[in-house]
């Protein structure tokens, strides 16, 4: 057992936060924590690293284990490079290390005596540089800048000249190279791209201890975890699956719930009938009765309506106004900032009723790409076609276009003023705002409750082509579900910017993979869009692909020219893997040359000992220019 709670509670003044949460996380455990915002997930990880108190219940951790917190505030303030910074983690080792050096060097001016315990204290921290890894760390801290998203060259940047974004990277990359028994992730993904997040879920799923994870990447979670413990309504439930497992129970859950509530409101109500009806006799035997079922009723245990059930869009979300059916082209589309080319080469087209997701690395160029399509910055070069009746309305995730000061209601009616309130209620009523909800204050909106309303009035405007930043960014998962609902019910065309690959998956019909020169389409959902990237890994199907690089106007591709690229390709696989295998060739010598070292027949001969001394001096030589070879052909 890494860590246990039992019935924790949390209140702040008369604001109850928590009341009734109990878990547990055994060694090797990957979990997850879901809630939606404001639901006590942060308050809770903060109660296990200490943070704060908890106000009832108990917290078990044993004392022998090790906590990693990481949180979104987690920053670095330093003036080391990002390398250099990572390195720190290891210091212990680097005093090791450094020991040994300092005995290496003593040990050829020596006497026989003075060389014996030279020796044996060489060999204790040889063990315990080998107990602790320690001929491995320098490989581990590339692979994590590399992981993280961070060039080679990036690695000497000093931290106090990074973007507080890059910095909290460099804050997860510490955080994962110290190994402790438990990680508690806080929001890991943010700030990390498609491909930095999947190596996460690779780290992770190779990582050897325990895990426990908030996070509202539903793609993340689901494969990264196998159990999830949901806080609503201030309490805790643990379902033993995946994500996907999880929502599919926790629907079914909730349906069992309501129909119990429901069966059990129509049998109080026929209860109360029956007793009005037997008053209603007025006889002593008919008084006895009502008065026994009385007593019966007021002893039942009545259960609380089911909270927060999933409300769902029902309604089509049809463009005033209908597009032609060619609605963007992009050709030969090139940028550049001061002499520096951001990507060139992009072509691809969208048609009406498209759902189309850009992706591609952080600073590949995709905002900016929007940012031309929207007319606010000029392309370099290149074509840029919209059709006929196009109506173009932006979606940011600053929420721009509407005034806190103002009701929901009123933000629409005055936005759109010839608008029935009937009307205005039936759109709100499908961004999942009923009631009384209307009246409520932008201000007093969460960011997810925001986004709706801006989503709301861009699909009551003239907007047929919808344009989305990031439109999932800070919205939890119940707000998520909402905005994807609304998308996939939008009868108009969408073209939008996201990381979330869950997202992703249950709205987009087209994906466009953007690089520094090409656009890749292809032509499905995510999986979609992973499975043919796998393929083209593996080198199949490489004579009939169902995806399309859209390199010219006419998206026609060179055949010729991508078989000499794979080939290409193919013979610098073959040299990394036999790199690889000299590499782990060298390492084991070097590690058979130490346990060697460590023998005594060994150590207390001097020759001996010199001759693994400059042995292994060679092979850590010869290995550092492998290591350069490899990252070399891995950039490439």
């Amino acid at each position: 057992m890494i860590l246990s709670c039992n019935n924790l509670k949390k209140s702040y003044g008369t604001d109850v936060v928590l009341e009734d949460v109990s878990f547990i996380i055994n060694e090797k455990d990957r979990a997850a924590i879901v809630g939606v915002n404001g639901a006590g997930k942060s308050t809770l990880f903060k109660i296990i690293t200490s943070e704060i108190s908890c106000d009832g219940g108990t917290l078990t951790i044993p004392k022998d284990i090790k906590i990693g917190y990481f949180s979104q505030e987690l920053q670095i303030d330093s003036n080391k490079t990002i390398y250099n910074e990572l390195l720190t983690v290891f210091e212990n080792i680097i005093s090791i290390e450094t020991e040994m050096s300092d005995i290496e060097a003593k040990m050829s001016v020596s006497d026989e005596a003075e060389l014996d315990i030279l020796m044996k204290k060489y060999s204790s921290l040889s063990s315990e540089l080998e107990k602790n890894n320690g001929y491995e760390y320098k490989s581990r801290i590339r692979g994590i800048i590399k992981g993280l998203g961070f060039t080679p060259a990036e690695a000497d940047f000093p931290i106090n000249h990074l973007s507080g974004g890059q910095k909290t990277r460099v804050a997860l990359g510490k955080l994962l190279l110290s190994s402790p028994d438990i990680l508690l992730l806080d929001e890991p993904t943010n700030h990390l791209d498609i491909e930095s997040i999947c190596w996460l879920e690779d780290f992770l799923r190779n990582y050897k201890k325990s895990v426990l994870i908030i996070s509202h990447d539903r793609y993340f979670i689901d494969r990264t975890t196998s159990k999830i413990i949901e806080i609503e309504n201030k309490k805790s439930t643990v379902y033993n699956g995946s994500y996907s497992f999880y929502a599919q129970q926790k629907a079914i859950n909730r349906q069992i719930e309501l129909n119990h509530y429901i069966a059990q409101q129509k049998e109080i109500k026929r209860q109360e009938d029956v007793i009005k009806k037997l008053r209603s006799f007025n006889r002593e035997k008919s008084i006895r009765r009502a008065e026994s079922r009385e007593k019966a009723l007021n002893k039942m245990e009545v259960l609380d309506k089911p909270q927060n059930l999933p409300d769902k869009i029902k309604i089509a979300l049809k463009p005033k106004i209908e597009s032609g059916y060619d609605v963007l082209s992009i050709e030969n589309l090139k940028k550049d900032f001061d002499d520096k080319n951001l990507f060139e080469n992009i072509s691809f087209e969208i048609k009406r009723g498209e759902k189309v997701a850009l992706i591609g690395p952080n600073g590949i160029g995709k905002t900016t790409l929007i940012k031309i399509i929207l007319d606010k910055i000029e392309a370099t070069d290149g074509k840029i076609k919209t059709g006929a009746n196009i109506n173009i309305g932006y979606y940011d995730q600053e929420h721009q276009g509407i005034t806190n000061d103002k009701t929901i209601f009123n933000e629409i009616s005055d936005s759109f003023p010839k608008l029935t309130n009937y009307e205005i209620r039936n759109t709100l009523a499908a961004f999942v705002f009923t009631g009384d909800d209307v009246f409520k204050t932008i201000s007093s909106l969460s960011g997810g409750e925001k986004g709706r309303v801006a989503l709301a009035k861009i699909m009551l405007s003239n907007a047929n082509f919808l344009i989305l930043d990031e439109p999932t960014n800070h919205l939890d998962i119940n707000s998520k579900e909402i905005l994807e609902e609304a998308l996939r019910n939008y009868e108009g065309t969408c073209l939008y910017i996201s990381h979330d690959r869950y997202f992703i998956n249950n709205t987009a019909c087209k994906i466009i993979e953007l690089s520094s020169d090409k656009a890749t389409v292809y032509n499905g959902n995510y999986d979609y869009y992973i499975e043919k990237k796998s393929e083209i890994k593996n080198n199949t199907d490489i004579k009939t692909p169902d995806f399309e690089t859209a390199q010219s106007h006419s998206a026609k591709i060179d055949w010729q020219k991508q078989k000499e690229e794979i080939s290409l390709k193919r013979k610098k696989e073959n040299q990394i893997k036999k790199l690889e295998k000299e590499i782990e060739k060298t390492e084991e010598k070097i590690s058979q040359l130490d346990s060697l070292s460590a023998k005594e027949e060994i150590y207390t001969n001097a020759q001996k000992s010199k001759e693994i001394y400059e042995e292994k001096s060679y092979l850590e030589e010869k290995l550092l220019e492998i290591y350069s070879e490899w990252e070399k052909l891995t950039s490439e």
